[in-house]
């Protein structure tokens, strides 16, 4: 028996106040190497059913995203952090969807407390799972389909599948294989500008090359680089130089 439910959302998620976001993604935000980013959103849903929700982030002119799963916070928010190995262009963006192994195994769970019959209940697990089975590959299919077939005949043993049903490992075996075919992704890929570690914080010092002559010669980058001590000695870690002609 087979009581899968037929999924009917279309693009249920709305995904909105996306940060970090300098007046809507029209310019980059900024960060430094050695900080993490940390992105959130609010990913909002009609109905009480769960969401799943992940960062998809990459380096400018890299061609796969990386993934870091979003974990809820209050009122619809969502969080993720990433760390960028190198400086330049990061872009991100988010992707959620409606989750309805997690909905189900939470459902599951208040009828179990409550002492309800969850033979049926079990049988729509197994579809769910067979499904996700159907769309996997090995080994995480073979074992998905394993599943499956002892919560389909979950009256027998009942205890035992419902202790699988509600592992952690089957819910994270199901999340790696999850129904993102109606997956609602963020309108927007946003931008990160990462620049060195000093550009968090730094003391400039202001030098004319020419003013650096000795004589009545003018200066040069030679006798620029020999003030260096003394312009370090002051407490100061940039040198700018003025626009030269």
């Amino acid at each position: 028996m087979r009581l899968a439910p037929q999924a009917t959302d279309n693009r249920r998620i709305a995904i909105e106040a996306v940060t970090p976001s300098v007046e809507g993604g029209r310019y980059p935000a900024k960060a430094s190497l050695g900080e993490r980013i940390r992105v959130e959103a609010d990913c909002i849903s009609d109905g009480h059913d769960a969401i799943a929700a992940v960062l998809l982030y990459r380096r400018e002119r890299a061609s796969q995203w990386t993934e870091r799963r979003m974990v809820a916070l209050p009122n619809d928010r969502w969080r993720a952090e990433f760390e960028p190995t190198g400086i330049g262009i990061y872009r991100f963006t988010i992707e959620a969807w409606v989750d309805h192994f997690a909905t189900w195994a939470d459902d599951l769970a208040i009828r179990i407390k409550a002492d309800q019959d969850v033979r049926v209940d079990l049988q729509i697990g197994g579809g769910l799972i067979e499904a996700a089975a159907a769309r996997s590959a090995r080994p995480d299919s073979a074992e998905l389909a394993a599943v499956a077939k002892r919560l389909n005949a979950g009256s027998r043993g009942r205890a035992g599948a419902i202790k699988l049903a509600l592992s952690p490992e089957l819910r994270a075996l199901m999340d790696r294989n999850a129904d993102r075919s109606r997956a609602t992704r963020f309108e927007r890929e946003l931008q990160v500008v990462v620049d060195p570690e000093l550009a968090r914080f730094s003391a400039w010092y202001e030098m004319f090359p020419r003013s650096t002559g000795n004589g009545g010669e003018h200066g040069t980058f030679r006798t620029v680089a020999e003030r260096l001590p003394y312009v370090a000695g002051m407490g100061f870690n940039v040198l700018y130089l003025p626009p030269i002609h």
